[in-house]
């Protein structure tokens, strides 16, 4: 018997399950009804389309007729596609680490009909090992809870409810005073995050690079710390840096197409978890030198990018191989092997926060090499997303797929990645449509009109967006982006209202920088005088002007905005509100430095700029 609901589901990962002998619903209030209607627990499982241990899980209890008789008549099942969802993969990872503290996916999570969880885990063997218990020997377990101490599963449930709530309200309670001022305390100081580069020197892996044991991890947020660290003057940042991107371009984690793998198993960074992700690839590029930072491109476009121009989220571990679905095996073929087979597939999910960390890594990694493709790359993401998951400005889609739109709600790393993405893109090719469209999501994530789901609301228990280590988050992005269009706009309330969206997540990061770095790079630049940078330029290709293009890409620093335009994009961007550009359209072939939006006399050759350059404020 197979009556499960996904066969018509948008996600990928969600479809993957459509023929399992469950009866899976997607996440909803309909599928909670019937919990209290048959007075049954929820059985929530949590993954993704690319995750190796979700497709064993699947293979091993999923697809087990006998188990699926068990979860038709004894619960209600849930799949949930972390992706798709964050906001309920968040919620519930919460509620997890009040059971476990190895947390990830595939994440199989008990509520009871009110979305309140009371048990929680990873992955579940068929049979047991050593002291892990079957997946059978636990739904067991939480059945004869459910049934015969049903006080003991509704208190702990409400605990973790109470405690889940608490931290939310207290989150959002710090939101609420960093979007409108007050509370708090203020950023960490310079010299407190530069401190930061000696803690990391001491944890880093001085035989292998990198930093931490097995699993390892290429954690882009830490490297990209320690570039804005080394560019603002810190050599040791450097030196960890370049050890630590040699160590993974020379290692397995890195593939021969240039693509990079999710984490490596053993700490020699031997033996990859095989997927790729969108996220970890594109938060390398914005630190990778200009040969890796290629490759990665190449792969990005090979492998990833949909005719529109959109990137998908992930290539899969796993692929088919005279009829079996194994691991890596693809993978580890030569390059010209590879083309016999079927390649590993797609999660072929458009995102739009991942898509705008990717537009982002490509216009800077593009700036940095002076690679135009990356920046041509970037333009096509941009316009596909604007185009497919944007109305007037607003994101009112999270997630899309070549079947379909999903209803899941837009989060503020989909306003935050995508803002900060377009007004790097903007600012590289001094379009202004991307900017307008940048303020307008900026608008929105700070006034914290994001959409709350209803059964999460309902239960007490949405959490809003969780510290990640893998990709920026979308709170540090926001408020990224609201630093930049203050330096555009002259409107110091957006940089007030940045400083105070980073600053408990900054100093977090100061005293756990290996899991929350990703505010510390914001922080640094927010402790420092502003300083703009605008090239004003109707023939690029003048040897003056591409001399003084050279320097103007090696002049990013903390707290610097770069801005590349002509003469009648400057007037377009003036009138546009954003006063940086006011005037700047009368001369062809200039620079201009500022700090603080006070400006040096614009210069029209290199060693000009370059000493303009030169001075540092603060």
């Amino acid at each position: 018997m197979n009556d499960n609901r996904l066969g018509t589901a948008v996600s990928p990962y969600l479809r993957q399950h459509a023929g399992n002998p469950v009866d899976w619903r997607e996440w909803g209030a309909d599928a909670f009804a019937e919990a209290r209607e048959r007075d049954v627990p929820v059985l929530v499982s949590i993954g993704y389309a690319t995750c190796h241990w979700c497709h064993v899980m699947a293979r091993e209890s999923f697809s087990d007729p006998e188990i699926g008789a068990m979860l038709r008549q004894d619960f209600v099942a849930v799949k949930v596609d972390r992706e798709e969802r964050p906001d309920v993969d968040s919620s519930a990872m919460a509620a997890a680490s009040a059971f476990t503290e190895q947390l990830g996916w595939p994440l199989t999570v008990f509520m009871t009909p009110d979305a309140q969880v009371f048990y929680a885990g990873t992955y579940y063997p068929p049979q047991p090992v050593g002291e892990h218990p079957s997946f059978q020997q636990v739904t067991a377990a939480v059945l004869d809870a459910w049934r015969d101490r049903r006080h003991e599963v509704d208190a702990n449930a409400a605990a973790v409810a109470r405690a889940i709530r608490q931290g939310a309200e207290a989150d959002a309670a710090a939101a609420q005073a960093a979007r409108h001022g007050g509370g708090g305390a203020g950023l960490p100081s310079a010299d407190a995050i530069h401190g930061v580069v000696a803690d990391l020197e001491r944890a880093e892996d001085a035989t292998y690079g990198g930093f931490g044991g097995a699993p390892k991890f290429p954690n882009a947020p830490l490297l990209e710390f320690l570039g804005d660290a080394a560019a603002d003057g810190d050599a040791a940042a450097g030196a960890l840096l370049s050890r630590a991107l040699d160590a993974i371009a020379g290692s397995e984690l890195t593939d021969p197409d240039g693509g990079v793998f999710r984490y490596a198993t053993r700490r020699d960074w031997s033996v990859p978890h095989y997927e790729r992700m969108l996220y970890d690839n594109a938060g390398l590029l914005a630190v990778a030198d200009a040969d890796r930072a290629r490759g990665i491109a190449d792969f990005l476009r090979d492998t990833l990018r949909r005719p529109d121009g959109a990137f998908v989220a992930a290539q899969d571990s796993e692929s088919t191989i005279d009829g079996r679905r194994v691991e890596g095996e693809w993978y580890r073929l030569p390059r010209d092997e590879r083309a016999r087979l079927d390649p590993p597939p797609l999660d072929d999910q458009v995102l739009t926060g991942w898509n705008g960390l990717a537009i982002r890594g490509l216009v800077l990694a593009g700036i940095r090499a002076g690679d135009d493709e990356m920046i041509t790359l970037a333009c096509a993401a941009a316009d596909a997303v604007i185009d497919g998951h944007l109305r007037d400005g607003h994101v009112v889609v999270r997630s899309s797929t070549p079947r379909g739109v999903s209803s899941a709600p837009a989060t503020v790393e989909d306003l935050g990645l995508f803002a900060e993405g377009l007004l790097e893109l903007a600012l590289a090719t001094g379009e202004l449509r991307y900017a307008t469209i940048a303020r307008t999501l900026v608008d929105d994530g700070l006034s914290g009109a994001l959409e709350v789901d209803p059964v999460l609301a309902a239960a007490g228990t949405a959490t809003g967006e969780q510290p990640q280590t893998a990709l920026r988050s979308g709170t540090v992005a926001l408020a990224g982006a609201a630093a930049t269009l203050s330096a555009l706009t002259g409107d110091d309330e957006l940089r007030h209202a940045a400083e105070r969206l980073v600053a408990e997540r900054a100093r977090t990061g100061v005293e756990r920088p290996l899991g929350h770095a990703d505010a510390l790079g914001l922080a640094l630049a927010l402790q420092r005088p502003s300083r703009e940078v605008v090239l004003v330029a109707d023939q690029r290709s003048d040897p003056t002007v591409a001399g003084m293009l050279d320097a103007v890409r090696t002049a990013r620093r903390p707290g610097t905005l770069i801005a590349v335009l002509t003469r009648a994009q400057a007037a377009e961007w003036a009138a546009a509100g954003f006063s940086l550009f006011d005037g700047r359209d009368g001369l062809d072939g200039v620079t201009y430095v500022c700090h603080d939006r006070v400006c040096a006399l614009p210069v029209r050759n290199t060693d000009d700029l370059l000493g303009q350059l030169a001075v540092r404020h603060g």
